[in-house]
């Protein structure tokens, strides 16, 4: 079928492709309005906006104002458009979640070895994990991409002092992002069931990473991916 500027009167089952297409977003929208909104008036509010967005669309084939192809492209963008907008949504969240969990694991080597560890690795966790916290808080409140908190330019600043630029800053602090993240998977951890007695023996401790379950694995692996993507991106500019 040829896409034209003139007004066309599409086949009744031309008509029936284009509502299908319209009620397909509806059920998208309404997933993702589950899965991404909490209060239940902003969710319907959501939900009705998409849905009148699709009848629009439904409508000016119907009358032959737009050609069903054009039509069906609209629909489809929009329907690529919500998806894109949640996984950035989910892409944020996640690392919202990871930096918490970095701040809770530096506090953790910290009180495990009795400060000693405390400096070189439980502060650094949790300064990066708060860091971590801001930027893709701040990002999914304003729906932006570009934050960058107080511990990120500190990197930036140590580098241009250094001679580089932002950019080095920004791959020293991936990386450091990373090599955290590894050692808190593999730093010894007291298993669950080792007796008091025996605390200080080597046997009684695991790997963390071995006493974590395969979701927090899994989200672990995830964050760290995603960061070094970000690692690569900045390597390549």
């Amino acid at each position: 079928m040829k896409v034209t500027n003139e007004r066309c009167l599409p086949s009744n089952c031309d008509y029936w492709i284009v509502s299908a297409a319209a009620g397909k977003l509806g059920s998208q929208a309404s997933t993702l309005g589950v899965r991404h909104i909490k209060d239940g008036t902003l969710r319907l509010q959501f939900n009705r906006e998409v849905a009148y967005y699709a009848k629009s669309i439904v409508d000016d084939v119907s009358q032959g104002k737009k050609s069903p192809e054009q039509g069906l492209k609209e629909l489809k963008d929009e329907r690529n458009s919500l998806l894109i907008q949640s996984w950035e949504i989910a892409q944020k969240g996640a690392g919202t979640i990871a930096g918490a969990m970095q701040i809770v694991t530096g506090a953790g080597i910290c009180y495990a070895s009795a400060g000693t560890l405390c400096l070189v690795a439980g502060v650094p966790l949790m300064a990066h994990g708060a860091n971590n916290v801001y930027e893709n808080a701040r990002n999914l409140l304003n729906d932006r991409t570009d934050t960058e908190g107080p511990i990120r330019k500190g990197y930036q600043t140590v580098a241009k002092a250094a001679g580089y630029g932002e950019r080095e800053g920004n791959i020293a602090y991936g990386a450091a992002d990373l090599g955290l993240s590894a050692y808190a998977l593999g730093r010894h951890v007291l298993k669950p069931d080792a007796w008091r007695l025996f605390r200080y023996v080597r046997t009684d401790y695991v790997r963390s990473y071995k006493d974590m379950g395969a979701g927090a694995i899994g989200f672990e692996i995830y964050t760290d991916f995603q960061t070094g993507q970000q690692i690569h991106k900045e390597a390549e500019k």
